[in-house]
């Protein structure tokens, strides 16, 4: 009664709840837009699927419900096959599929009944959002962090209001319940779980914007890209991080950090103020006077100073000649040593230098096509790394006057439409018959051949298209026929494809803050992390490098990729732990500007110069 290739797609679900968020224009999920649990958006039924192929849960009430719900409108197809080329209609239609087979075979789904606990916890947030029902429960049990068993809880609920989050904590106190705060999706960290009580914010989505005082003040369920798309109304933008992800987790967890951080800053230099409930169930400001000072920052893993309930956070004017550029290096000394020059000079807003793996992830459609134009640019053009940049003319005109080369919004446009024909034969035998001592991208670039590159590559949202299932074609090109779709600043602004690095496998992420006048320090930490990964068979590349401080310090993520449903991975990732846990620590101990976020965690609240300047 189970479909093979469903459950293999349902296992691979990164958990990232791109499908809770309206990024395409195409619109949500009917069920889960109503019901705001996890279980009844795309997330929670490949879970639920893959759960029943593993007799791990059974037909319940609420499940049986949850895949009726379901009316197989095809938008997940589209939002998660954009982000991680998977389908999850299949799934969608195998999960209803086995429901009514069994109940066809006259099997009589669970009840989950009630308890006295559960009562009150429906009395605090209303009948509708307390739930024991096991097929609900499961999709709050676990998410792709390797190192991390499921836990399941007793009760989710989903509070409204300020004032029912605090009547949960003093709920949880009487009983002795444990309890957990999740956000939109889940930390993917392992950090989520409880065996008792978790409370889901997805139904606390007020945004009030301040255009005055350039600020926005928002609940705990509101998200990146839900935020950003309110503040652009007003001409204003956010320092937000993943589009999926709520932006009061993420201050908690880490302190909101993006490549506009180059002038936005980080943790307490993105908010005003936030509203917390304390262990106790009552409310406290981080500018009260008799606050606890979580401004501050220890040097250990500690706990969040409580469950933010409204932050009130910094938002930023936008203009109108605002562009991209990308400016292309063969060399990574020479990418960070420019990218520190316009972080001291101040040019730009935003900065990230890039490698080819992610620059070719970040444009392609498809996963087979960012292997083909990875290798295209970084073999066959040179082009190994670029140092992004969004600055309005003045920025890039003092760019251009320090590069002789660069990808503008317009050439940038080009590439993205005819990516496709970027690794045809065609292309590659042009740039093969080119022979020169500079990289073949410095005779590319030139303006002179981008008539040349526009014949060859035939850039249109058609072509763009031609890189995904053929199904899928018509609505792509219209996907990119819309200008947004291929404008850096929007791109890079709602960070709607950075989840592509996560395609092939969930990808595990380090995080580190590193000085930016030392590129030694950073090739050290991204040649031993490569070093251990490839120790253990784990796949791993570098990700990105974004300056902060005037060019003083910037943030490196270098990631590894693994397979969360493979044990034989897992085992990887846990061996390969007991080797770069060290490494990093004691690099972070004994190197001046070194910092991994591991001790970040939980107090991305303090004021980044506790961390970084001690």
């Amino acid at each position: 009664m189970f479909s093979e290739q469903a459950r293999q797609t349902a296992g691979q679900c990164r958990h990232y709840a791109m499908c809770k968020i309206d990024y395409l224009g195409t619109g949500l999920c009917q069920s889960g837009e109503n019901n705001h649990y996890v279980s009844h958006f795309p997330q929670g039924r490949m879970d639920i699927y893959h759960a029943l192929c593993r007799g791990v849960v059974p037909v319940t009430r609420g499940l049986v419900e949850i895949a009726d719900s379901c009316d197989l409108c095809g938008i997940c197809d589209k939002q998660c096959h954009f982000i991680t080329g998977m389908r999850p209609v299949e799934v969608m239609k195998a999960l209803k599929t086995y429901v009514r087979q069994w109940l066809d075979q006259g099997n009589q789904p669970l009840e989950a009944g009630s308890d006295p606990d559960l009562e009150e916890l429906r009395r605090i947030v209303g009948d509708k959002w307390a739930a024991n029902d096991p097929a609900i429960l499961l999709t709050y049990a676990d998410d792709p962090f390797p190192l991390a068993g499921m836990l399941t809880p007793r009760y989710v609920a989903l509070p409204r209001t300020s004032e029912e989050v605090a009547a949960l904590v003093r709920f949880a106190n009487d009983r002795n319940l444990p309890y957990v705060v999740r956000g939109n999706g889940g930390s993917v960290f392992g950090f989520v779980f409880s065996d008792g009580l978790v409370m889901d914010m997805n139904r606390m989505k007020g945004i009030e914007i301040d255009p005055e005082n350039w600020t926005a003040r928002v609940e705990p369920g509101v998200t990146s890209f839900e935020l950003q798309k309110e503040a652009l109304r007003y001409g204003l933008r956010a320092n937000t991080a993943e589009p999926a992800a709520t932006v009061c987790g993420n201050i908690v967890c880490t302190g909101l950090f993006s490549t506009w951080s180059n002038a936005y800053g980080v943790n307490a230099d993105t908010f005003v103020d936030m509203e917390f409930i304390n262990s106790k169930g009552d409310f406290f400001r981080l500018n009260d006077p008799g606050a606890a000072n979580a401004f501050c920052f220890e040097h250990k893993l500690t706990p969040a100073p409580g469950i933010c309930t409204l932050a009130h956070v910094r938002l930023h004017p936008t203009t109108e000649d605002e562009e991209g550029l990308m400016v292309p290096f063969d060399d990574f000394d020479e990418a960070v040593i420019f990218a520190r020059e316009l972080g001291k000079r101040r040019i730009g807003l935003a900065i990230g230098v890039l490698g080819g793996h992610y620059l070719s992830t970040f444009m392609s459609p498809s996963a087979d096509l960012a292997d083909k134009v990875r290798y295209c640019l970084t073999q066959a053009l040179g082009l190994r790394y670029v140092v992004f940049i969004i600055g309005d003319r003045f920025a890039r005109e003092a760019v251009r006057s320090m590069r002789e080369f660069v990808i503008d919004s317009n050439l940038f446009r080009m590439l993205m439409l005819g990516l496709p024909r970027l690794a045809d034969d065609e292309w590659l035998d042009l740039v093969s018959g080119m022979d020169t001592d500079q990289p073949p991208y410095a005779i590319l670039l030139r303006p002179e051949m981008h008539s040349l590159l526009e014949a060859v590559l035939r850039p249109s949202p058609e072509t763009a298209a031609q890189a995904v299932d053929e199904d899928l074609q018509g609505f792509y090109a219209k996907l990119y026929a819309r200008p947004e779709i291929t404008d850096m600043v929007w791109l890079n602004m709602f960070r709607i494809i950075s989840a592509r690095m996560s395609r092939r496998k969930h990808m595990f992420a380090f995080l580190v803050y590193v000085p930016l006048d030392r590129v030694e320090v950073t090739k050290q930490i991204c040649g031993e992390l490569g070093r251990i990964g490839d120790k253990y068979g784990i796949e791993n590349d570098y990700g990105f490098l974004t300056p902060l401080d005037l060019g003083k310090r910037a943030i490196l993520e270098y990631d590894y990729y693994i397979d969360h449903q493979d044990p034989l991975e897992k085992e990887k990732i846990r061996k390969a732990l007991k080797e770069f846990e060290p490494y990093l620590d004691n690099l972070s101990a004994r190197t001046k500007g070194v910092k991994w976020l591991k001790y970040i965690f939980s107090q991305g609240c303090a004021r980044k110069e506790a961390f970084l300047y001690t």
